[in-house]
Parts: structure tokens; C-alpha cells; sequence
């Protein structure tokens, strides 16, 4: 039982408070710059109440950046990484709780061994395979002697290699391991003794049960993949097509490489767009990601 005592409430909510106003501080300088026009956002001090210059500035980042087409290829890398994590550690994480093979507890830890491995560290062996999917698959048959020359596989400069180097997720397979050994196994006997076999258990029973962990899941890697920086950066030369919109703010600050001085009112406008679509997500699923990382009656 907790106990609560007015000065305890009182320095917990002083902390909440705090921290509340630590957060939004930033965002309110972002939003409060990109509502005045140049020559105020660059007085010093600068103004702490918003302008009237907001929709004149969304409207010029919008075509500085060429936002119509990288808020697109956005989307869709977030939403395509969101679904691929979701499917592969749903179905990694079945096969180690439902499937009793020798070396399924090894294949966990390998897995959650990843996780001190993030995208930064691996990022040189990943942008090899990117560049020949293949090529691991080539090296193991002459290994073996078996003479096939497979083709080559370039996923740069398209969305499979924007995508599938990072689908993999130890923590989603962690948090549907932690979910599916909740299930009691009398369902599990009485989906067998209802004529289920393991895939139509999989996608009518588990799933199913596993909304709220999904929901929780997906708001988490959407952010994390719409916020990506490096690697987009790295797999994409072919800006006009291909480029994020993480990647594209860097040009609507040009700045000195083009002989121009920063324009701090549009490069903030932009971060509004570019942060709009996570913020959106992540209100629509707050109640869903509260429950699913806090339910524990399953």
C-alpha cells in the first residue's frame, strides 16, 4: 500500500509539474519562432508570445521543402517498419513460448542480446547487405563449394532498403514473450480441443488478446522509425524521390553553404510539420498505449 502524505503529494507534483514545463518549453520556443516573421525571430531577445505569421510560414517551409512528397515517403517507411515489427515479433515470440525446441531459450537471448546493438553500431555490416542482399547468401554456398552465382540485390534507393534493415525489434519480441507466457494454458488445450492448430490459434485467439500490447508497440516504433536520421541519410542518394522528411529539414535551413543567412522562422515551421504526424499518432493511441504497458489482467 502507498502511502500519501501532503508534503509527499505536494513534492511529487512539484517534480511532475517541473518536468511538465522542462518539456514544454522547447516546444513552445519552436512554435512561438515559427509564428513571427525574419527580422523579429532574429531580435535578441526574442519575442515569447506568438505572432501573426504561422500559416505564411507552414505554407513556405511546405514548398521549401518539398513536403508533399517526403511527408509521403515518411509515412510510408513509419508505417511499413511499425507493421514489420509488429508481424516479426508477434511471430519470433510465438514460436519461443509455444514451441518446445532445445534451442528456443538460446534464440531469446540472442535476440534480446540486440539490444545493446542499436542501428549506430551495426550500421557499416547493414549498409553492406543493403547493398547486396545477396551477398551473405553468395559467401555460405562457396563456402560450401556449390558453384551458383546468385544475382545481385541492391535495396538502395528504395523503400524495401529503407525498411527491412530495420523490422527486426528485441524489445517487441520481449514485450509479446512477457504477454504470451500471461495466457493460461487451459486456453491453449481448449483451442486444441477445438480442432485449432497452431496458426489459426496464433492469428484467432493470441492476436486478438494482444491488441492493447500491439497498440502500445506500434506507437512506439512509428515515432521511432518516423524520427529516423541516419540511416535514411545513408541508403538514400536519390533526394527527389526517396529523401524523409527528417532528412529534408536540413534544407530549409540552407544557411552559409548557400550564401544565405538561416531563416529560423521557416526552418521552425517545418519542425512543426515534421513533428505533427508522431504527435497525431501518439494522442490517438494514448489510451491504448497506457493500457498496454500497464495491464497486467490478461
Amino acid at each position: 500500500m502507498i502511502e500519501r502524505t501532503p508534503i509527499l503529494d505536494f513534492a511529487t507534483h512539484a517534480l511532475l509539474i517541473f518536468s511538465l514545463v522542462a518539456l514544454l518549453i522547447p516546444l513552445w520556443i519552436v512554435f512561438v519562432a515559427a509564428s513571427h516573421d525574419f527580422h523579429t525571430v532574429n531580435q535578441v531577445p526574442m519575442p515569447l508570445w506568438p505572432g501573426g505569421h504561422l500559416f505564411e510560414n507552414l505554407s513556405a517551409a511546405w514548398e521549401r521543402g518539398n513536403f508533399d512528397r517526403v511527408m509521403l515517403n515518411s509515412l510510408i517507411v513509419a508505417g511499413g517498419v511499425t507493421i514489420g515489427k509488429i508481424s516479426i515479433s508477434a511471430i519470433s515470440a510465438f514460436s519461443i513460448v509455444y514451441f518446445n525446441y532445445r534451442l528456443r531459450m538460446v534464440f531469446f537471448w540472442l535476440i534480446f542480446i540486440t539490444l545493446m546493438l542499436p542501428l549506430e553500431v551495426r550500421i557499416v555490416p547493414t549498409y553492406a547487405v543493403a547493398a547486396d542482399a545477396l551477398r551473405p547468401f553468395q559467401s555460405m554456398l562457396d563456402f560450401v563449394g556449390i558453384s551458383v552465382n546468385l544475382p545481385e540485390w541492391n535495396l538502395l534507393n528504395s523503400y524495401s532498403g529503407l525498411i527491412l534493415p530495420l523490422i527486426a525489434t528485441a524489445t517487441g519480441t520481449f514485450l509479446y514473450r512477457q504477454f504470451f507466457l500471461t495466457v493460461p494454458d487451459e486456453l491453449t488445450e481448449a483451442a486444441k480441443m477445438d480442432g485449432a492448430g497452431p496458426v489459426r490459434f496464433f492469428f484467432e485467439v493470441l492476436l486478438p488478446l494482444s491488441r492493447t500490447n500491439m497498440a502500445a508497440l506500434a506507437t512506439i516504433m512509428f515515432v521511432w522509425s518516423w524520427n529516423q536520421y541516419l540511416w535514411p541519410l545513408l541508403v538514400v542518394t536519390d533526394h527527389q524521390n526517396y529523401a524523409t522528411a527528417t532528412m529534408q529539414l536540413q534544407k530549409v535551413v540552407p544557411g552559409p553553404l548557400f550564401g544565405e543567412p538561416p531563416v529560423w522562422n521557416i526552418a521552425m515551421a517545418a519542425n512543426l510539420i515534421v513533428l505533427a504526424p508522431p504527435v497525431l499518432v501518439t494522442i490517438l493511441l494514448q489510451r491504448w498505449f497506457v493500457r498496454g504497458l500497464i495491464q497486467t489482467d490478461k
